[in-house]
């Protein structure tokens, strides 16, 4: 027996033995061919617990609360905060996300919404110009752009309700702190950010005097990048709680610092911003049950509607996705995002049919448009008749602790350092997430997602998002935690690799490194990462895709649980991550 198919075995047996018992399906040991170099990787195996971020220090700060009997949400907590820090172009206390929590005493999974918020004085119109176009400067790169920070909120909510209560806030925040204040060595992904960034900080210089130079260079590798302002806006956060955030001198400087960028947030809409707790998404995939975000998410509702449509196709098994698998995969992405533009938005302001989009019912009514031989072209796809590129900027970590507890995180800024600017005073990068919105309907945002009337903005309403944190279970028991950043592509990076998991049988490292492939309706052009096999991609181009080969695909941190214990795989897309565990 090869070295491949002996992992296999022991992943099986290993379910097995965990109380976790796959159908026979899903167990069909089968090779899967190694495509890349990348397979070469090893993941991280750990017995007690696991921690993948995309920031090594970070991660190794988990896994510090695990060991001092903190479980996975007080783990993750301090990890949020950690990323604040040391990956600034995307962890963040000045942006939102979401968090989906399983507690393994009582096999519920909760989800944890804390989406940024328009300010109270937002307006159907307020990212259109004199003539009534969508302004993108607006949307973008203008103080409007700015939505009300929604993750110390959603940290301190997460660590209520669900901490161990064996460690206390201030111990979570404590590691942040001491990063913020004594500096940390820019490492290679942050060398590399930064002058990508360059000209958005050197715009203001709040921002020019943390990360650039006095010539406004920006900082290289090697050098120092302390953080006072942010550290003391973190001790306050220790201290007071949200309350430290949300109110007071940090809430005035935030707010005075929108207003000076052009935007229109006050002290009230900080001082009122909640979190919301809602029910997640879910659904069942060959027997396994899937847990993810709901709306203001659409990346549940449509990673499930997704799976149902390729579930009902009956695929035969296979070893690896071919051409045949891949355009079907794509076929249903499509119809997926087409619904998007139509039906998501924020469900405390619109009705999203979550049931109806995610039932088996209509996958089955959707796979009829699909056609085995050709693609279909765009224009052609609609969004169904119902019954009554985010880049790096976002980032996700999974957790898994001893208990079984399990947190998939995902949160941003939107674009890499949000809009550029820090608050004067506080150290806190300001997020320009309300280009999610859509500004007008069917004008596609920065990730070329077309939205409508559903996402329009509106006064405290939340954008929609992609981002999509997803745990898979089986009798309750968690199998797998993942998530991605990546914009529009979240969805289709959280769809490769558990269908690389559970219909191919790959290993965590493999289906996490294996090449992606992306469709979002429109615009009407099948993404591949380079990697894919040239046979492959000529067969779809064959069958009608446009084939654009692009560059990584997200970046999928997960943990799968092994006979071996907890694997995690740290995508190596993204230099710096760690999957760290003991």
């Amino acid at each position: 027996m090869d070295m491949m198919n002996c992992k296999r075995l022991c992943l099986a047996l290993s379910l097995s033995l965990y109380g976790m018992q796959f159908p026979v399906a899903v167990l069909a040991q089968q090779a899967a061919p190694i495509i890349a170099d990348q397979y070469r990787q090893q993941p991280v195996i750990a017995a007690r617990g696991m921690v993948v971020s995309q920031e090594a220090q970070a991660s190794r700060i988990g896994v510090d609360i695990l060991k001092k009997g903190g479980n996975a949400v007080d783990a993750a907590v301090a990890v949020g905060f950690a990323l604040a820090v040391t990956l600034p172009r995307a962890g963040n206390i000045g942006g939102g996300g979401f968090m989906l929590v399983h507690l393994a005493k009582d096999r519920q999974t909760h989800a944890i919404d804390y989406r940024e918020t328009a300010p109270a004085s937002a307006s159907r119109d307020m990212f259109l110009d004199a003539q009534g176009n969508a302004d993108t400067r607006k949307s973008r790169d203008s103080g409007l752009a700015v939505g009300v920070p929604g993750t110390v909120a959603g940290l301190e909510l997460a660590f209520k309700t669900h901490g161990s209560g064996k460690v206390s806030w201030s111990e979570v925040l404590a590691p942040a702190v001491a990063l913020a204040k004594n500096g940390i060595v820019v490492e290679e992904d942050l060398a590399d950010s930064l002058p990508q960034a360059q000209k958005r900080l050197a715009q203001y210089p709040s921002s020019a005097k943390i990360f650039l130079k006095a010539d406004l260079s920006p900082l290289a590798q090697g050098e120092r990048l302390v953080q006072s302002d942010l550290a003391q806006t973190l001790e306050l956060i220790a201290a007071r709680g949200s309350a430290g955030f949300y109110r007071g001198e940090v809430a005035q400087k935030l707010s005075a610092a929108v207003s000076t960028a052009g935007g229109t947030m006050t002290d009230e809409d900080l001082a009122t911003y909640q979190p919301v707790i809602r029910k997640p998404v879910t659904g069942i995939y060959q027997g396994l049950q899937i847990a993810s975000m709901p709306p203001p998410s659409s990346g549940g509702v449509h990673v499930i509607e997704i799976l149902n449509m390729l579930e009902a196709l009956k695929l035969p098994p296979s070893a690896a996705p071919d051409a045949e698998r891949l355009h079907l995969f794509a076929e249903a992405m499509k119809i997926a995002y087409a619904d998007r533009s139509e039906y998501l938005g924020d469900p405390d302001f619109v009705t999203v049919p979550v049931a109806a989009l995610t039932s088996k019912r209509y996958a089955q009514a959707r796979i009829k448009e699909i056609d085995p031989a050709k693609a279909r072209p765009a224009r052609e796809i609609k969004p169904g008749q119902l019954a009554p590129y985010e880049s790096d900027q976002t980032t996700h970590y999974s957790i898994m602790d001893a208990e079984g507890n399990a947190v998939a995180n995902t949160y941003t800024l939107n674009f890499s350092y949000g809009l550029g600017l820090v608050a004067e005073g506080t150290g806190v990068m300001l997020n320009n997430e309300l280009d999610d919105f859509a500004a007008k309907a069917g004008v596609p945002n920065a990730f070329g997602l077309v939205g409508g009337d559903a996402n329009a903005p509106a006064p405290r309403k939340r954008p929609l998002s992609s981002m999509s944190p997803t745990i898979l279970l089986d009798q309750g028991k968690v199998v797998m935690v993942t998530g991605s950043p990546g914009g529009s592509r979240i969805i289709s990076t959280v769809l490769n690799v558990v269908t690389n998991i559970v219909d191919h049988k790959m290993g965590v490292m493999e289906a996490v490194t294996a090449p992606r492939l992306h469709h979002q309706w429109l615009p009407d052009e099948l993404r591949v990462e380079r990697g894919l096999s040239p046979d492959t991609a000529k067969l779809l181009e064959a069958k009608g895709h446009k084939i654009v080969v692009g560059a990584a695909s997200g970046s999928a941190h997960t943990i799968l649980v092994t006979p071996r214990g907890l694997e995690g795989a740290g995508d190596q897309r993204q230099r710096g991550t760690l999957a760290a565990g003991y």
